[in-house]
């Protein structure tokens, strides 16, 4: 796909078009063979290797793909009208849409813009295709989310038989003729500035950024560029009235950290162009979530709580299917001002069960339900481990043992008959499921996590695998006491 082939490094001031990939011998305005203005030209060209691909409005480029009718036309993909922006095409971006924007807003700026729901299991497949054709170029491939990823091509020329600049601009060319959707490339000597170039001149850039010109090149910019600034530290530098990297530039490394600790350090090091992390092929996920928007807003924890419940279960079946776990769990909460919420605990022991992410969720839930009305909950485990020692037996809580044991038993259920096989009573329904009660000490009348859970007898009701009867059931014996359905343990029932 990326045969080896000889290109003749020039002038690097003189550069190659990126359209026919033609070395240039002057420094034309156009390129001297097919007329092109797309030129690549930079004193440091030829000896830059880390480079960040971004697929440009990725999401809506496929669907503009797969429907030509759209190519034209504002387009949005995201939720309903509750909901928020996944992506815009760049048509909805230059009348004001943006990411993760709420949907009425971006409807308001762009009122006759097409709105598709998302379809992740066509953009997960497209992403797998941009990332094989990444891999064929460097084995050094350090992805960042399903469209995105840092690569290191040091050492590859003999490969490839050109720079890693030309490499890029014949990866961009390779996949907007075979995937048909296009990349923006950034070049640079560290990971840093290599994100940074891939944001230039989107959509279908290639900008780079070399070692000499970075001090000046950063010195003017805000310091929002800086990797980890968010809104809390922006606020904070703008305080202290630091609003620029030059001024940070000026500032000694100790006065930065007894200013803002081990940030303070990071602060040092980036605004002088200085970060040494390398592209790492098997990088792992900081933190695992899930998060929904409601479609009306939600004050009372009686309906907030079963929402929780089933986005714990998400975040411990990915958890449980990648085989790592969590010791912080974080929650998240969007009032209806759009002012965003996050409480987070720290476990004794990292987790990957959804009964105890939930518990802890819920704890710190009931400490911010007060009246406020919330438009998004999300729930989520950091400081990522291996699931090897997750979740010990617990001296203090004798329970956790058989919950541990019973949330197994609901996981080969469902691997077996389906997600809905066995269901929680705090999500069972529609999702609006009465407060939940404290844990219980007696197993049987826990129902498996404070919550009566459905049978899978399959006795009656719309789906194949749900019973009729939800009402508590006492019996300590492995039949339903209403259905009679027999199973071998408590375990399997789910109805007492």
């Amino acid at each position: 796909m990326f045969a080896a082939m000889t290109a003749p490094v020039n002038n690097p001031e003189h550069g190659f078009c990126r359209d026919c990939l033609a070395s240039q011998r002057s420094e034309t305005r156009r390129c001297e063979r097919c007329g092109s203005p797309r030129l690549v030209r930079h004193p440091e060209l030829y000896r830059l290797h880390i480079a960040h691909i971004d697929c440009d409005a990725f999401y809506a480029a496929i669907e503009k793909r797969d429907n030509p009718a759209l190519k034209d036309k504002p387009l949005i993909v995201g939720g309903g009208r509750r909901g928020v922006v996944s992506t815009a095409c760049y048509i909805a971006r230059i009348q004001g849409v943006r990411s993760a924007m709420p949907m009425f807003k971006a409807l308001e700026a762009c009122p006759e813009a097409v709105v598709i729901p998302p379809n992740m299991e066509k953009y997960v497949g497209v992403g797998r295709e941009v990332r094989a054709l990444m891999q064929a170029l460097t084995p050094l491939v350090e992805p960042l989310s399903i469209d995105e990823a840092f690569l290191d091509l040091a050492g590859t020329e003999r490969l490839h038989g050109m720079p890693p600049a030309l490499v890029l601009a014949r990866f961009a060319q390779t996949v907007e003729k075979e995937l048909g959707i296009t990349v923006s490339a950034g070049l640079s000597y560290c990971k840093f500035l290599a994100k940074i170039a891939s944001d230039f001149r989107k959509p279908r850039g290639f900008s780079v950024i070399g070692e000499a010109e970075a001090p000046s090149f950063l010195a003017g910019q805000p310091v929002t560029l800086i990797w980890g600034v968010g809104k809390a530290l922006a606020a904070t530098l703008e305080r202290d009235g630091i609003r620029t990297i030059a001024q940070l530039q000026r500032m000694e490394r100790g006065e930065l950290m007894r200013r803002y600790g081990v940030m303070g350090d990071r602060l040092y090091r980036l605004s002088r162009g200085e970060d040494d992390r390398r592209v790492d092929p098997d990088g792992d996920a900081k933190s695992v979530s899930a998060e929904t928007t409601f479609d009306n807003d939600i004050g009372s924890l009686a309906e907030l709580v079963p929402v929780l419940r089933g986005l714990s279960e998400k975040v411990s079946a990915r958890l449980k299917k990648s085989g790592i776990a969590g010791r912080t769990v974080v929650l998240k909460l969007k009032t209806q001002d759009f002012k965003l919420r996050t409480r987070n605990r720290q476990l004794g022991d990292p987790t990957r069960l959804a009964d105890r992410i939930f518990q802890t969720g819920l704890d710190l839930l009931r400490r911010e339900t007060d009246g406020t009305k919330f438009r998004l909950l999300g729930i989520g485990v950091s400081d990522l481990s291996d699931d090897g020692k997750a979740d010990p037996p617990d001296l203090v809580d004798v329970q956790s043992r058989k919950r541990a044991m019973a949330e197994t038993a609901i996981d080969e259920l469902r691997d077996k008959f389906g997600r809905k096989a066995v269901e929680t009573g705090y999500t069972f329904g529609k999702g609006r499921a009465a407060n939940p009660p404290e844990p219980l000490e007696d197993l049987d009348r826990l129902a498996f996590m404070g919550g009566l859970i459905r049978c899978a007898a399959g006795r009656s009701g719309s789906s194949p695998w749900s019973c009729q009867f939800l009402d508590p059931c006492r019996s300590p014996s492995a039949a339903c006491c209403r259905c009679r359905f027999f199973r071998r343990s408590t375990a399997l029932c789910g109805r007492h």
